[in-house]
């Protein structure tokens, strides 16, 4: 890829981590928020959503040549947000607070400012990385189900013991 068609996809992959991250500042604050907080908020399929996008920063990452390491960091930050994220009330608290896609593009920027290796990553490596974001996020969203599951039971249970049934 050429210098020119990096700059693009880092202006582009920035404007996405933007909108993903802190699109909205709230009047009179300092603080921002984005579309993946949001996303989170919607039960199940919202962290997946959030965790697609990040992927795709991922994937244009190793496209334009960063290193296995660069390319690690980058899956660990979403993972953390993937994680963390998927816990009730609290995850959406945190997702307002740790902007991965942030965190991803300014590894992509160092990179690409001080590039200490000429060699693209490794295709095997970004699928292999690929696949255990993919396997993350169907577990979390298999953990989100199971969660609401357990929730519902126990409301009805309650609900029961409070009617006297």
């Amino acid at each position: 890829m050429d210098s020119d068609a990096k700059t693009l996809t880092v202006k582009r992959l920035r404007q996405l981590s933007r909108v993903m991250d802190k699109a909205i500042t709230i009047p009179g604050t300092p603080i921002s928020i984005g579309l993946d907080p949001i996303l989170g908020l919607i039960p199940v399929g919202g962290d997946f959503l959030g965790i697609l996008f990040s992927a795709y920063i991922v994937l244009e990452a190793a496209r334009s040549g960063a290193p296995a390491a660069t390319i690690s960091r980058m899956v660990l930050n979403i993972i953390i947000d993937g994680i963390l994220g998927a816990v009730p009330l609290v995850g959406d608290l945190f997702d307002f607070a740790w902007t991965a896609n942030e965190y991803n593009i300014k590894l992509l920027e160092d990179y690409l400012k001080f590039p200490r290796q000429r060699k693209s990553t490794d295709k095997w490596f970004v699928f292999g990385v690929l696949t255990l974001l993919f396997i993350v996020t169907i577990g979390l969203v298999a953990f989100a189900v199971i969660l609401m599951r357990l929730f519902g039971t126990l409301l009805e249970t309650l609900l029961k013991s409070l009617s006297g049934s």
